[in-house]
């Protein structure tokens, strides 16, 4: 079972942030909504599908090399039902990143053709980049640019300000800062924000998320736990007693002979993050 948690965390600067899309949306073409792949579905802010109503959209399934490939294919057909135009990115190879250009003039032929009619052909094509924070939207746009045009960091909140990015073949994009919705209804959905890093670690009990990420783990991916952690079985065993299974085998101690179960935790979620425990995905409902 799982621990009861309550996850919020809303910087002012987000509301900043909001007001700054809104006010920039009828500047730009197109929207591209960055997501983590890893969790499809939490990291889309219902809140920036209500600002950016009404743009042809493109969805980058960003760190695919981190998600389960199976589950990500069926989210991506998915979510391209709904009209969007879908790129799979892995922003620190680079891998899909290039298709950009592509999938843009395609989703935006009609348009493009009404500029040339105009007398427009060389109109540059504006796209704004949105999404949550820490889903990897500075390292994309670096890849686009092929330089350092985004400040980036493995961490949440870095971009708080607009900026226009000329990528050199007539498309700018507009990059935003990570914004969040003010409260979370969902407490899986914002556990799966805090496990993924979108939500600041110092605002969270970290033992009980890891202790919770260590449940689910043992029911989508018990494989993968065993064979990281050296737990023989995981079966019947609780967040906390799977965690304190792992601390043992890693040898962490603190005074008293306990176990570290805060150092376990940290170790678990930076693991995690960084992919170590191979690719995973967290929402397995389509």
């Amino acid at each position: 079972m799982q621990n009861e948690m309550n996850i919020q965390w809303y910087p002012g600067h987000m509301t900043k942030a909001r007001r700054m899309i809104s006010e920039n949306i009828k500047l730009i073409d197109a929207v591209c909504e960055v997501i983590d792949a890893r969790i499809p579905i939490s990291s889309r802010n219902p809140e920036l599908l209500d600002m950016t109503k009404g743009k042809p959209i493109i969805i980058i399934f960003n760190r695919i090399d981190q998600a389960d490939a199976k589950i990500n294919k069926k989210w991506a057909a998915q979510l391209s039902q709904d009209g969007a135009a879908i790129i799979e990115t892995d922003s620190k190879t680079g891998k899909g990143v290039d298709s950009l250009e592509t999938v843009t003039r395609k989703l935006l032929a009609e348009k493009i053709s009404l500029y040339k009619a105009k007398g427009q052909a060389g109109r540059q094509i504006r796209l704004m980049v949105v999404g949550i924070p820490n889903v990897g939207k500075s390292s994309f746009i670096n890849r686009l640019a092929k330089r350092k045009a985004a400040q980036t960091a493995d961490k949440p909140g870095v971009t708080r300000g607009k900026q226009w990015i000329n990528l050199g073949n007539g498309i700018e994009l507009l990059d935003t800062p990570g914004v969040l919705w003010p409260k979370f209804e969902d407490q899986t959905i914002a556990e799966n924000l805090a496990f993924t890093g979108a939500i600041r670690d110092q605002v969270i009990d970290v033992e009980t998320l890891a202790a919770n990420l260590m449940f689910r783990l043992s029911e989508f991916y018990p494989d993968r736990i065993k064979e990281r952690y050296k737990i023989e079985e995981t079966i019947g065993l609780t967040g906390f007693e799977l965690l304190e299974r792992a601390a043992k085998k890693r040898g962490f101690l603190i005074s008293g002979g306990e176990y570290d179960l805060e150092r376990m935790a940290i170790v678990l979620l930076d693991e995690f993050r960084g992919g170590k425990l191979g690719r995973i995905s967290l929402e397995w409902t389509f």
